[in-house]
Parts: C-alpha cells; structure tokens; sequence
C-alpha cells in the first residue's frame, strides 16, 4: 500500500456544473499514487453523488444524506485523511499553478512552524492570461476556505472547525486556534487558485441575507470566543454601526433583517460561547494584531 502524502479535499452540494469542471482540471493531480481525493456530497439532489461514483471511482465519497453544512462537511473530510498534506478547495475553484505539490511539500520542510499555506486566490469567472506576481511568501493572519493546504500535524493540535457556525468564521477560528499553539498561517503565492466567483454578484443571488446573517454573526461570535473583553462592545458597534451606514440606511431592507436575526443568533449562543472560549491576554491580542492582514484577493496587474 502506497502511502499518500497528499489529500485533495472537497465539499459540494448541488454545483455539478461547477465540480465537472474542478474534478477535470485535478485529473492529472488525483491519478497520482501518493495522491488521494475525498469528497464530502453534503447531501446534493442534482446526480453528484452518482457523477463521483460512475466517472472517478478512484475518488473516496462520502455522503450527507441531509446537508449538514459546509462546516460540519470540512470537518468529516480533515478527520478521515490519513495524508501528510491536505488541501482544500471549494468546489468552483481551480489550482492554476503547475506542479503545486512538489512546492507545498519543500515549503512545509522548510518552515516547521507553519500550519497552512494560503494560496494566492483569483476571484472571477474570466481566464486568466497574466499569472504573474512578484509577492513573496510572509505570514499572515489568517486564509480563505476555497484554497489553501494543511500540515496535518497542526490540525491535530487544534480543535474542529465550530460546525454550529454552519458557513463562514471556521478559517478565523482556526487561525486564533493556531496562534495559541505558537503555529504559523504563510501566504504562498507561488500557487495560483482561482475561484470562480464573480463578488459582486452576490448581492443579487437568493441567499444574500441568509450570507450575510451568517457573515456578521460569525464575527460576533469570534468577538466573544477570543478578543479580550474590554474590546468586544468598541468592535460590535462599530460592525453594526458600518452595516446600518453603507447598507440599511441606503434602503437594503434585506440587510436590516439579516442584522436583526444575527443579532438574535448571537444572544442565544450566549452560554456556548463561554464555554468555549479561549480569550487572547492583552499581549496576544496585540501580537496578533501586528500580524499582516490575511490575503483575501488577488488581482493581476494590467497589460499596459
């Protein structure tokens, strides 16, 4: 038996379109023998499941009979591999980069402090003809969820995603969990993803206030599990503050509602969150805070 030094990780729900397209681009990836592919189908209803299984029945599957959220999925996927290296990706995401594995591995040699490498992430449904960048890899703060990798000795050191956030907040949850145990988030520019999200967009799609509940909510949330206490009310009003500014006061009455159930969230988790929080001293948070802002988006420079 081959050990597998990588894991290619994958959670999806009804987006067969999307992952055809992911699925393709890994094909010369997930053929390697030190390479494995699992997939978490979080209880899709458009055929994924029977897609995986019929055209890539090297690809371990596992099924959600009713979705239970993206996080609780992410969680199912880190917890079965046995690889030394896991990567994630959302299931409309692209690795552009050649040879990417080559690189993790070296960089993971390299650095024994660090936990996760955040790709650098594209975000845009057009090609992309100009890869450049002259970035370096640093540290950072945190990483996003459609592109990143996993030293897996570090996942084991920390607690799971928290899968009662349901969507959004588990990098950040992370990247504190991290902080306390002395390891490191680099940002890694030599691989390229790209998400196959146009940003903008967003706001006009059905789940937009159910997204945004979630969004503001999970950054209360952390508030509460890891700032130091004095700063948790100047940090709430001032999110809640921006919200009513550059949304409900310009009549997104969507936004109002989202705010408002947040909020209610918010109150009845009241008791989990002190129970589990795990709150920076005064001097964590301000050697936190002088860490570089996590890398959200990557933009290419135009031809001139």
């Amino acid at each position: 038996m081959v050990l597998k030094k990588f894991s290619i990780l994958i959670t999806t729900k009804d987006r067969l379109r999307d992952l055809r397209l992911t699925l393709e681009s890994l094909k010369y990836l997930i053929s390697r023998k030190d390479v494995e592919c699992i997939i978490c189908d979080d209880g899709s209803s458009d055929g994924t499941f029977t897609f995986v299984k019929e055209e890539y029945p090297t690809i371990i599957l596992i099924h959600n009979k009713k979705s239970k959220g993206l996080i609780y999925s992410r969680n199912r996927l880190l917890n079965m591999t046995v690889a030394n290296y896991a990567i994630s990706l959302d299931d409309d995401a692209l690795i552009i980069s050649n040879n990417p594995l080559k690189k993790i591995e070296s960089y993971f040699q390299k650095h024994d402090q660090c936990g996760i490498l955040a790709f650098r992430i594209f975000w845009g449904k057009e090609e992309l003809k100009d890869l450049y960048s002259s970035e370096h890899p640093i540290r950072v703060k945190g990483f996003v969820g459609c592109g990143h990798v996993w030293n897996m000795k570090a996942w084991k050191t920390i607690p799971n995603y928290p899968d009662w956030f349901v969507f959004y907040g588990e990098e950040d949850f992370a990247a504190f969990q991290l902080f306390k145990k002395r390891l490191e988030i680099h940002y890694f520019p030599e691989i390229l993803v790209q998400h196959r999200v146009e940003v903008k967009e967003r706001k006009k799609n059905k789940d937009y206030q159910l997204r945004l509940r979630r969004s503001l909510r999970a950054g209360w949330y952390l508030y509460f599990l890891f700032y130091p206490w004095k700063l948790i009310p100047k940090k709430i009003t001032y999110t809640l503050w921006m919200q009513l500014k550059l949304k409900v006061f310009k009549g997104d009455l969507k936004a109002l509602v989202a705010i408002v159930q947040a909020i209610g969230d918010v109150i009845f988790n009241i008791p989990r969150l002190l129970k589990n929080s795990k709150r920076l001293t005064k001097k964590e948070f301000e050697k936190f805070s002088k860490i570089p802002d996590t890398k959200l988006y990557w933009i290419p420079k135009k031809n001139k």
